[in-house]
């Protein structure tokens, strides 16, 4: 008998959680070995149980997907990582994939593109869900501010993010676990770098772009 896939899957919502393991448990050869609601946890389980993939969304509490890849690639760089977000614009996929995750689908996926995604990556396959790495049609600016973006570093992007969708400074400190100055420096450099002055203008900027609707 082959060896099951075993996985780590990583998202804050039990209920989520608990959506992927009914999805994979109709698959012989996959087994859901761990669970975690959050970057942190997913590393400490990582180097306990060893799963073959993690599962992992990129919207959490705590350090966020982006960072969480970037530190599971860090202390193994043959570790395979198989982002499952709702979000399916460019910039996320592109900086999931630099990150270092080997595969990127959306939420909004057929079911069985998950046992799919999670086998082509355990045979040593990048895996990016048909349809999500269509040519972007947007303008010479919005693929200016798209270059600036994805020099971002993974805190810069979530300080943008979180930015774009109106959170005050205080309140993104709370949600990324970080000081309250060392976000205000955060905002006030990707400001200057988009070289707007206000949270409405990097609302604008991330409508545009797709990273957030509107």
């Amino acid at each position: 008998m082959n060896t099951k896939i075993k996985v780590l899957l990583v998202d804050d919502h039990a209920v989520v959680r608990a959506g992927f393991k009914l999805l994979l448990a109709t698959s012989s050869n996959i087994e859901v070995i761990a669970e975690a609601e959050r970057g942190e946890q997913a590393i400490h389980i990582c180097q306990s149980s060893r799963p073959d993939i993690i599962v992992m969304d990129l919207s959490m509490p705590g350090i966020g997907g982006l960072e969480t890849i970037k530190r599971l690639v860090q202390r193994d760089e043959k570790i395979k990582i198989l982002v499952f977000s709702v979000h399916d614009e460019q910039v996320y996929i592109a900086r999931a994939l630099n990150a270092g995750a080997k595969g990127y689908i959306s939420k909004n996926s057929a079911p069985e593109i998950l046992a799919e995604a999670i086998e082509a990556i355990d045979k040593g396959q990048i895996y990016v869900e048909e349809g999500l790495l269509k040519q972007s049609s947007a303008d010479n600016s919005e693929h200016d501010f798209q270059g600036i973006i994805e020099t971002f570093s993974a805190r810069e992007f979530d300080v943008f993010r979180l930015l774009a969708k109106g959170l005050t400074v205080h309140k993104i400190a709370d949600e990324l676990c970080l000081g309250y100055k060392t976000v205000a420096n955060y905002a006030t450099q990707i400001k200057k770098k988009l070289q707007v002055s206000s949270s409405a203008e990097l609302a604008h900027i991330a409508i545009v772009l797709g990273i957030m609707k509107h």
